[in-house]
């Protein structure tokens, strides 16, 4: 006894990918996790608050040296140390070790 011919019964393949797209899982880019922020902004907080209440810091730079004053200014390379004891400096951030409240 012979079986009778079968035809396979397929969709058409733009029906497959939409019913994919369309299902629980949602797209691959709705998946995939947002990588997270370059900067969370916690450095320039930090200074603008000791700016605001003029907190005297110590500012420690690579060798050991130690400044003391009070943060006037900063931008993406520098900060400004205002100083009553000596002239204002203007410190590259790349030099600083650390830094810390006086």
């Amino acid at each position: 006894m012979e079986s009778p011919n079968r035809r396979l019964i397929r969709p058409p393949l733009a029906e497959a990918k939409e019913r994919m797209s369309s299902g629980p899982r949602g797209t691959a880019a709705q998946q995939k996790k947002q990588a997270p922020p370059d900067t969370t902004n916690a450095e320039n907080f930090y200074y603008v608050k000791q700016m605001q209440s003029k907190t005297p810091v110590v500012v420690v730079l690579l060798d050991g040296e130690e400044l003391h004053g009070t943060l006037e200014w900063y931008d993406k390379t520098c900060l400004k140390l205002t100083r009553e004891d000596g002239p204002n400096l203007l410190v590259f951030k790349s030099y600083i070790k650390y830094l810390y409240k006086a």
